[in-house]
């Protein structure tokens, strides 16, 4: 068949298909099409249809979308469109071009290498238009850029930069790491110089105490500020001189996920989530991914410090360590604990735990991720697909409840049983950045030890943009930590409770999975910074102050607490519309974020029948130090309404927990959302009353034959990057105790 031959038929069928189209709805003409009888007009509905949302939108919008498509003007709202035509016998559109004359619009430019027209028309008469039956579909003449990177579009980021071109800027990320190679590329600002602002090396302090043996000395009295001890303590750990300040290469793929730029020398987008946040560098593990808790603790200790100096307001801490103690004295979650209280946001991978020997294993949340004040984040497989409608949760990503838990006088366990993990983001085939020495002769160990990990073939060319991919809940952490700072730059007010609570909130509950698998859902960033933007932007002062109360408004003036779904990249996605608190509450109910709760105050922890009120006090230069606790007795904090009226408690009506029923902790999450849907839980009159929530009974667990850990023995309390995951599939090889070395808990398969 020769090309005439084909063009004649098809021009036959177009013919046919318009023929029939008008005898099946044949309405009469808005409009003088030019003397086209081809013609038909399908209903306002129909032609509703064929705009794009933010095109809809626009056309009755009382405020106008920030782009240069829409314009206000004496004679009304005028849009200009890209109107997408079907083939038919009118190859020049000269019917559709008359057409928009007739309306009082323009015509641009007759495509050729679309069929289709750049038009200007006014907004009341774009339906109209859209009616005709040679209008395939009508959009906004948007502006273009690079393509958006996958994090970007699948997390909803790219959203939310359209909203106010939210990138992290002003926003201090710290990584409690393995490093960070700040001379990598995807460190760069618009200026050429690299993003990561302090890079510190705290493992300096121990091994320099490791050779301090004389008794009766006290160096921990001597380091306020401007003391002799500070400054020595500063230049000991100051790592910016270091020629290769990332040698495992974990930290370096961790902060180009939450805040890497894209490397114009790369044909794939490597752009983070925050891709202008301020990074800050405290390195806490060696050149094998291992570390002592002091390390870290050590780390916590330089970003409170510094925290108001720097502007550091969030910090990732993708690593893990022992959690068989309760989260009340486990090192790590008091750090965290007392982080939090001084009003920085901590965000922790859950661990890569959840896939232990063959089997689903809950009870695997690693410490610190097992304190509740963290924002404890597992892993999601996108399946290399922007669009989240197939998004699983990794086998590998590790269950709550958490299984910390003290033994009393009679030799009896009591693990915490808190809900766990928070939410869920990808952490499945990231693509990141690839940590070498300066010169780019020497790889980092990971990269070493996966060369299949590289993206390309090569050592590293150029120097300073190897790229690598990363699976993991340690890469699922810095995508929530790159929203929260988006959060935080359209409203630097939030609290790192209400953080968590809008993160929660806005999640979108995947299909199949429940409470202890996922959380609330899937990170949705467009939906948290919309939330966050509604927000008042003084909480924390009128916190600080005392100036607010239970139940004053959080909405700011002249706003409105936004609705779900979020639309991301051109789909509705759902919310959970809940948050976890109190370690076991399933709470929701528009007055969770519309309305002040005093659990907001970040110095307040309650779990269960336990609230504490946490002292922060300050040098006086400002610099930060947590004091101490004091913890509320029961007369108390009867008195005190941590939650207030109008708050939907749906805890009771997921039941008693029972993997095998799916009720209470084992919950699908979407149930929950549906149950909340449908008018289910109770809506508290005079506040909660304080009550164990969900009750994780161990009974019931265990004798449904369910695999439960009784919290994660690692390696006598040290510090680690939880493994390397290649990817989602089976596991490959396990050892017989976890250490921090490449070579434990490899997974591999398929996508």
């Amino acid at each position: 068949m020769n090309n005439n031959t084909l063009t004649a038929r098809m021009a036959r069928w177009v013919a046919t298909l318009l023929a029939a189209l008008a005898a099946l709805a044949p309405l009469p003409s808005v409009a003088d099409d030019g003397g086209s009888s081809n013609v038909t007009y399908v209903s306002l509905a129909d032609a509703s249809k064929k705009l794009s949302p933010d095109l809809r939108d626009a056309l009755t919008a009382t405020t106008l979308p920030p782009t240069n498509w829409v314009k206000e003007t004496p004679n009304g709202r005028l849009v200009k469109v890209l109107v997408m035509s079907f083939d038919t016998l009118d190859p020049e559109l000269k019917s559709l071009r008359g057409a928009i004359l007739n309306a009082k619009g323009s015509v641009y430019y007759n495509f050729a290498s679309v069929n289709g027209l750049l038009a200007m028309l006014p907004a009341a008469k774009v339906l109209d238009i859209a009616r005709r039956s040679d209008v395939e579909a009508m959009t906004p003449n948007r502006p273009t850029a690079r393509t958006k990177s996958f994090l970007e579009s699948t997390t909803g980021a790219a959203g939310a930069r359209n909203l106010g071109a939210y990138d992290g800027s002003g926003i201090g990320i710290a990584f409690l790491d393995s490093g960070i190679m700040a001379s990598h590329k995807a460190f760069l600002n618009a200026s050429g110089a690299s993003r990561v602002k302090k890079s510190v090396d705290m493992r300096q302090v121990s091994q320099t105490l490791s050779t301090f043996w004389e008794a009766g000395k006290d160096y921990g009295s001597q380091l306020g500020p401007g003391s002799d001890a500070r400054k020595y303590l500063e230049n000991l750990v100051n790592n910016a001189s270091n020629p290769f300040q990332d040698p495992y290469g974990h930290g370096t793929i961790v902060a180009s996920i939450a805040a890497g730029r894209d490397l114009a020398s790369s044909t794939l987008d490597t752009t983070g989530v925050a891709p202008n946040a301020n990074v800050f560098d405290v390195r806490v593990l060696n050149e094998s991914g291992m570390g002592e808790m002091a390390d870290a603790l050590f780390g916590f200790d330089w970003i409170l410090f510094h925290a108001k100096e720097y502007g550091i307001r969030v910090v990732n801490v993708s690593l893990g360590a022992d959690s068989t103690d309760s989260y009340l004295v486990d090192p790590l979650c008091r750090a965290v604990r007392n982080t939090t209280a001084a009003g920085i946001t901590v965000v922790v991978a859950a661990g890569n735990y959840g896939l232990l020997k063959g089997a689903e294993t809950y009870g695997t949340i690693s410490s610190p991720g097992n304190e509740p004040t963290a924002i404890t984040v597992g892993s999601a497989n996108p399946h290399d697909t922007v669009g989240r409608g197939d998004d699983t949760v990794n086998f590998f990503s590790s269950r709550g409840p958490t299984r910390g838990g003290y033994v009393d006088a009679s030799n009896v366990r009591h693990p915490d049983n808190l809900l766990k993990p928070d939410l869920v983001a990808p952490g499945n085939r990231l693509l990141g950045a690839m940590s070498t020495d300066n010169s780019g002769a020497t790889l980092s160990l990971l990269a070493k030890t996966y060369p299949q990990l590289k993206v390309t073939n090569s050592a590293i060319t150029p120097t300073g943009a190897g790229l690598m991919t990363a699976s993991g809940t340690s890469y699922a952490a810095p995508v929530v930590s790159g929203t929260v700072a988006l959060m935080l730059q359209a409203n630097p007010g939030l609290t790192p409770p209400l953080v968590k609570a809008i993160l929660q909130y806005s999640a979108q509950p995947l299909a199949g999975f429940n409470l202890l698998e996922q959380g609330a859902g899937l990170v949705n960033a467009l939906g948290a910074v919309q939330l966050s933007g509604s927000l008042i932007t003084n909480l924390a002062s009128r916190i600080a102050s005392g100036t607010i109360k239970a139940g004053d408004s959080l909405v700011a003036a002249g706003k409105t607490l936004p609705q779900p779904p979020s639309t991301i990249d051109g789909t509705p996605t759902p919310w959970s519309t809940f948050a976890f608190m109190g370690g076991t509450h399933v709470l929701s109910g528009p007055a969770l974020l519309s309305r002040y709760q005093p659990v907001y105050d970040p110095t307040i922890t309650w779990v269960g029948q336990r609230v504490r009120n946490i002292a922060v006090d300050y040098f006086d230069d400002n610099r930060t130090y947590v004091e101490g606790f004091i913890e509320l007795t029961p007369s108390t904090w009867q008195k005190v309404a941590l939650v207030g009226p109008g708050v939907v408690d749906v805890s009771g009506e997921l039941g008693s927990s029972s993997p095998a029923a799916a009720t209470g902790a084992f919950t699908p999450s979407p149930l929950v959302t549906t149950k909340l849907v449908s008018g289910q839980g109770l809506v508290l009159a005079e506040g909660i009353v304080l009550s164990e929530g969900i009750v994780l009974s161990e009974g019931v667990v265990l004798s449904e034959g369910l695999v439960l850990a009784e919290g994660i023995v690692l390696s006598e309390g040290l510090v680690l990057a939880e493994g390397v995951v290649l990817s989602e599939g089976v596991v490959l090889s396990e050892s017989g105790s976890l250490h921090a070395h490449a070579g434990d808990a490899v997974i591999l398969g398929e996508p």
